[in-house]
């Protein structure tokens, strides 16, 4: 047996594991994992900021099922990673992060970027680990990488001290070659659930099923459709959930959202949490006398907030949902029991009236909506959501909060956004990583689409660097800064605080107004400048026409475009996110169906 390097035992390891994307920043020693992994034919995409690396592993875990790596160097490249490290927990995401240290004679003696990543991360991570010879590398990267998508998804830590990664070692060190790791096995609930679980549903009066993004990881949307025929139960998608059933289907109660949960009364969720984004299942904007069903990979999550731990069924949603269909045995859901459908149908035509008046406004500078609306009229004539060519990468409060019912998504892990831990700066990670997982031949679920992004004006700032990363690597992504000179609602109606600051200044005097208010960016920055830079297109829009020309030729450039557009600001009083509510109790019981 030829001699090998650890860097090379590393990156062999990786293609043990089919390991076919690395994303990262290289640097002293990890630059030669990286370099070992190019000559066996791994992609490596080389990022701007190991946040954005580790962002774009995390997503590309969810995407395809398995997890994503990350590679950095340690010390500082730790510590920003750790950004990922941490939306990894929170959204589930499946992650293995890959970094170098100092050499292993250098510890506690102040060594070159020296930290002790193994006690840092641990509490945050399924699996931290630092293998002390060549023969532990293989078996170290493949039980962090199992235990990373093994039971609830999270990261799983490698640690390699340097003269790892860079000694030389022969035959006699018995290095073995890694396994590669197999899906996860599926199961089931008890029987005696599952039959629980089928009383309450046909006996409720005001049924509803929650889809949340596990549905969407766990691949369950077959099942989960033939649920929703079969029953014609009403169904709600949390913001990554869409697509699992299509937005479009006649059940979606969406866009009666706060309806929906106010009146159900039993409640089957699927795949998602009872956290902030469901309101903890607390009224008052839920019935206070639901009954609440969690199927969920994770038992931790059975009975939380307002779960009831008797009712809960653990295990694969796909493998949950075909339990409930047999045990439901053709039983369909009668709408004439309550005036519950009938309920939400009024409040769906009210909301969806609402929404298409504000979409309407033709006024510049142009609203959110107006310009949300003039994007999708655009992207569905050229790309119509049944046909599934368009993946949406959404962050920015304002931005993702109106665009998530804006924009129509027909099929599942189409849409990605700041997820639960509301994670601002993902997006251009996010958008790399969908690029890179739908157009890979060895995704075997690859299709080639379109990456859509659409970021606030502050949102895009966290990375926007990463533009030239995809100009780089050739990524076609669509990018639209919708700017608003500010965080939330931006600056005042027309930057006049911001234009008599740079003024004053320009003339050497001293501004007496009331200057810059904290949540203000600068006004009309040239977002677009950023892609020209980096080789790729620019457009700055102002009105409708220029926005729709810009949508055009967007999605046909084979380059990243970025679409400045510019849109009213300081509109709101407020500074909220839209999903945030109070979780005050109710002071009556709502209305008896």
């Amino acid at each position: 047996m030829p001699s090998l390097t650890g860097a090379q035992i590393i990156a062999r390891t990786l293609g043990d594991l089919d390991v076919n994307v690395v994303f990262g920043i290289v640097g002293i020693p990890v630059v030669e994992i990286a370099e070992e992994a190019l000559n066996l034919g791994i992609k490596y995409i080389g990022f701007r900021n190991e946040q954005a690396a580790s962002y774009a592993a995390s997503a590309y875990g969810y995407l395809t099922g398995r997890p994503g790596v990350c590679l950095v160097v340690g010390g500082p490249g730790v510590l920003h990673a750790i950004a990922g490290v941490g939306n990894s927990f929170a959204n589930a995401f499946p992650l293995l992060l890959l970094a170098g240290s100092s050499e292993s004679h250098l510890t506690s003696r102040g060594a070159f970027q020296e930290l002790d990543a193994i006690s840092l991360l641990t509490p945050h991570t399924k699996l931290s680990l630092r293998p002390a010879s060549p023969d532990l590398i293989p078996p170290a990267i493949a039980n962090a990488y199992r235990s990373s998508f093994y039971g609830r998804p999270g990261t799983g830590f490698v640690d390699f001290p340097a003269d790892l990664i860079q000694g030389v070692f022969g035959e006699q060190d018995g290095i073995p070659n890694a396994k590669n790791v197999a899906l996860p096995p599926k199961g089931g609930a008890e029987k005696d659930r599952i039959l629980e679980a089928v009383r309450l549903l046909k006996g409720a009066k005001a049924p509803l099923v929650v889809v949340g993004k596990g549905s969407a990881y766990a691949k369950g949307e077959v099942m989960i459709r033939e649920l929703i025929e079969k029953t014609s139960i009403h169904f709600l998608p949390t913001p990554m959930g869409k697509g699992v059933l299509p937005d479009s289907h006649p059940s979606n109660a969406a866009s009666a959202r706060s309806t929906a949960l106010k009146l159900a009364d039993v409640v089957l969720v699927l795949g998602a949490r009872l956290n902030w984004i469901l309101h903890f299942g607390e009224a008052p904007k839920w019935n206070p006398n639901a009954r609440i069903i969690q199927v969920d990979i994770s038992h931790d999550e059975i009975g939380r907030n307002q779960g009831d731990a008797s009712l809960g069924l653990v295990g694969d949603i796909a493998v949950i949902t075909e339990q409930l269909l047999d045990a439901l045995n053709g039983w369909r859901w009668d709408t004439r029991v309550s005036d519950y459908t009938q309920r939400i149908s009024e409040s769906k035509r009210k909301n969806e009236a609402m929404a298409a008046s504000k979409a309407k406004v033709d006024k510049l500078p142009m609203t959110y909506e107006r310009s949300f609306s003039i994007i999708k009229t655009v992207l569905d004539r050229l790309s119509p959501p049944h046909e599934g060519g368009i993946v949406y990468v959404s962050e920015g409060a304002n931005t993702m909060d109106i665009s998530r019912s804006i924009f129509s998504v027909e099929h599942p892990r189409l849409r990605l956004d700041a997820g639960t831990y509301a994670t601002m700066g993902i997006g251009m990670g996010y958008a790399i990583a969908a690029h890179a997982a739908y157009n890979n031949s060895k995704f075997p679920l690859s299709t080639k689409k379109k990456i859509v992004a659409l970021e606030g004006d502050s949102a895009f700032g966290f990375s926007a660097m990463e533009v030239e990363t995809m100009a780089r690597y050739q990524m076609d992504v669509l990018i639209f800064v919708i700017n608003n000179g500010g965080v939330y609602h931006g600056d005042s109606a027309d930057g006049d605080e911001w234009l008599k600051l740079q003024r004053a200044t320009a003339e050497g005097s001293t501004y007496k107004g009331g200057g810059l208010r904290s949540w203000s960016l600068g006004w009309e920055v040239g977002y677009e400048k950023i892609a020209e830079a980096c080789g790729g297109k620019g457009f700055l829009v102002r009105t409708p026409k220029e926005l729709e020309r810009a949508t055009e030729e967007g999605f046909r450039a084979n380059v990243p475009v970025v679409v400045n557009v510019i849109i009213e600001a300081g509109q709101s009083t407020k500074l909220e996110f839209g999903w945030q509510a109070s979780t005050k109790k109710p002071t009556a019981s709502p209305a008896k169906l």
